[in-house]
C-alpha cells in the first residue's frame, strides 16, 4: 500500500476524542510512509487529518469539486489539490489514487462515500481493504446494521469481514496490511432467497 484515502466530516463533530483520531490517524499514515488521499477541504475532520500529515512532511492529495472550491472550502496548502468538475469525478478519482479507504466519524457525504466504495467492492470493482476507525463507538448503529442487512439475507455473511474496524488507527493499519478480498460469485442466489 502507498496511499490511503480517509473519508470523514467537514465539521469537528461534538467530541474531542474525533479530532485526536484524526491526529491519530495523520502521524500513522506518515510513520508508515502513506501518502493521504482525502476530499480536498479545509474543514472539519477531513482538515484536522490533511494538516496533521502536512505539519509531519507527508503527502497529501485533496479532491475536490469546482462547486466546494467557489463556497471557499478548498485546502490551497495541500501537496496536491486536484479540482474536479462534480462529486461524482471527485469520488472516482479519490477510489483510483488509493490502495484503501479508511472512513472517520462524518454525515451523510461520508456514510455516502463508505457505501459506495463498499458496493464496489463486493461488485468486485476493487479488492483494495475498507475500514471504520471507530472513534468513540460512533459506528456501532451502522455495524448493527450490517448485521441486521445479513440477518434479513440482504447481504451473504461472507461479506462481514469486508469492513475493517478499530477504534485507533494502527490496528486499523495493521489490518489491511494482512487484508483478504472477499470474492462471491454471487451476492445471494435465487433458491436463497
Amino acid at each position: 500500500m502507498n496511499s490511503i484515502c480517509v473519508f470523514s466530516g467537514s465539521s469537528p463533530g461534538r467530541r474531542t476524542e474525533y479530532g485526536e483520531a484524526a491526529i491519530e490517524l495523520g502521524n500513522e499514515l506518515v510513520k508508515r510512509q502513506l501518502r493521504l488521499v482525502y476530499g480536498g477541504a479545509n474543514v472539519g475532520l477531513m482538515a484536522v487529518v490533511a494538516n496533521t500529515v502536512l505539519d509531519q512532511g507527508g503527502h497529501v492529495t485533496g479532491v475536490i469539486p469546482q462547486s466546494l472550491v467557489e463556497k471557499e472550502v478548498a485546502h490551497y496548502d495541500l501537496t496536491d489539490l486536484r479540482v474536479v468538475d462534480s462529486m461524482h469525478e471527485r469520488k472516482a478519482l479519490m477510489a483510483d489514487l488509493a490502495d484503501g479507504f479508511i472512513a472517520m466519524p462524518g454525515g451523510m457525504g461520508t456514510l455516502e462515500e463508505l457505501c459506495e466504495i463498499l458496493t464496489w467492492a463486493q461488485l468486485g470493482l476493487h479488492t483494495k481493504p475498507c475500514g471504520l476507525l471507530d472513534a468513540c463507538n460512533y459506528f456501532g448503529h451502522l455495524k448493527q446494521f450490517f448485521n441486521h442487512m445479513i440477518d434479513e439475507r440482504f447481504l451473504k455473511s461472507e461479506y462481514e469481514g469486508l469492513v475493517l474496524t478499530s477504534a485507533n488507527a494502527a490496528g486499523l493499519l495493521d489490518m489491511f496490511e494482512n487484508y483478504k478480498p472477499v470474492c462471491l460469485p454471487k451476492w445471494i442466489d435465487r433458491e436463497a432467497t
